[in-house]
């Protein structure tokens, strides 16, 4: 039986060996929204971090009901209900056009589509290509950034806002540390 045994450990601690270590992640910044419904009553939170691998979006949420929702994080860190018009157009400091699948597009602010199914649950992890958080094209610059959720999928190509309906949930974002 120990023979056995030795038969097959051996093997398993040799391609332990040959494991790559991952190395830690450092994050610099973090940004954090808590997402409110028009009615102000809690829908969520989104996180923005600069880390050393990118920086990166991460979102936990409740949607109103299931299906799918197009999302954007918009030029001003202000949210007024009922319909959030106060966190202004889409962020979008190279000014192009809206979507990714648009030939003048995409906005800064452009985002994927997010998914709620029958729990109405809402969670992403995404990597914000070409992002800055802090200075004049910054999504933190005078008057600070906001995440908003529409009712409706975006179609990625249709400007402004890609036929994704009415503000539905709003968050704006904070500083929340410096390293």
């Amino acid at each position: 039986m120990r023979k056995f045994l030795l038969i097959l450990i051996i093997p398993v601690i040799a391609s332990c060996s040959t494991l790559k270590s991952t190395s830690a992640v450092e994050v610099s910044e973090v940004l954090t929204a808590d997402l409110a419904r028009a009615d102000g009553s809690w829908a969520g939170v989104a996180t923005i971090s600069q880390r050393s691998d990118g920086v990166f979006m991460s979102l936990s949420a409740e949607a109103p009901a299931a299906g799918t929702f197009g999302m954007h994080l918009h030029a001003v860190g202000k949210c007024q209900g009922p319909e959030f018009t106060s966190a202004g157009p889409h962020w979008n400091p190279d000014m192009k056009q809206h979507g990714r699948d648009n030939p003048m597009g995409a906005h800064g602010g452009d985002l994927p589509n997010v998914d709620a199914a029958g729990d109405r649950k809402i969670t992403l992890e995404y990597q914000l290509p070409n992002m800055k958080l802090s200075g004049p094209a910054g999504l933190l610059d005078a008057d600070g950034g906001a995440l908003i959720i529409h009712e409706k999928a975006d179609d990625y190509k249709t400007d402004p806002s890609g036929n994704s309906g009415k503000r539905i949930i709003c968050g704006v974002f904070k500083s929340g540390n410096k390293s």
